[in-house]
């Protein structure tokens, strides 16, 4: 199977100003994502990177780095309304108009930089072996459930779930796996006849909780450096 891996890393960002180059552990964030995806394209596994942006800056640094940045991303599908089956697909129809073809699309995000080499290696090899339009990647929460989450309505907490004050026990309701971001995988074929990354039942791929920190906010970042930056 031949696998476009795709980076996305947009410069606008509301929480962190130019968080995917920000400094993490002595590199811009973005090259821990590039770094494991060389990795993989060394080992054979995957057959192109290219990061997805809208940065001159960034589209240097990716180059710089070793991956491929031959387009900048246009403006109308950069910004934070954009639609992230927009940008796949861009890449994909540009690549199509050099005569390049892939059967699958593997999206990496450069703010998740505590997914692992392995963490990647083992995705797809879950999604080789299976008959599937996509993978995600999650991880396992056994304390959340609606049995504690709650609308605000003024001062007011609005359940969920009307046995919230019941005394269920948390274990009856079993655990949940939450998306984490980090990575998706998708045919090509799906995503040109759906317009979607993630299919209705897609398979999926559990990582740590500990390794499933998107970076979001300079919260995040600080936690992402305690663990990363040893």
């Amino acid at each position: 199977m031949r696998y476009l891996c795709l980076i996305p890393a947009r410069c606008g960002s509301k929480g962190i100003p130019f968080k995917n180059i920000v400094d993490l552990c002595g590199k811009p964030m973005i090259v821990h994502t590039i770094e494991m995806a060389l990795e993989l394209k060394d080992k054979g596994f995957i057959d192109t990177i290219v990061v997805s942006t809208d940065c001159a800056e960034i589209v240097d640094i990716s180059k710089q780095h070793g991956a491929e940045a031959p387009f900048h991303r246009p403006q109308e599908i950069a910004g934070d309304k954009a639609k992230s089956v927009d940008f796949v697909l861009h890449s994909i129809g540009y690549y199509e108009n050099i005569g390049i073809e892939f059967d699958a699309v593997m999206v990496l995000q450069p703010t998740s930089p505590l997914k692992s080499f392995d963490d990647i290696l083992n995705a797809i090899e879950i999604f080789n072996r299976n008959e599937n339009d996509s993978l995600i990647s999650v991880y396992k929460e056994e304390t959340i459930n609606n049995l504690i989450l709650y609308h605000k309505e003024d001062d007011k907490a609005i359940p969920l779930n009307t046995d919230h004050n019941k005394g269920v026990r948390r274990q009856d309701h079993g655990v949940v796996y939450i998306r984490n971001g980090a990575i998706y995988i998708t045919k090509v074929d799906y995503l040109k006849k759906e317009q979607k990354i993630i299919s209705d039942i897609p398979l999926m791929y559990e990582m740590k909780k500990n390794r499933s920190v998107n970076v979001d906010t300079y919260e995040d970042l600080e936690c992402v450096r305690s663990l990363l930056c040893e």
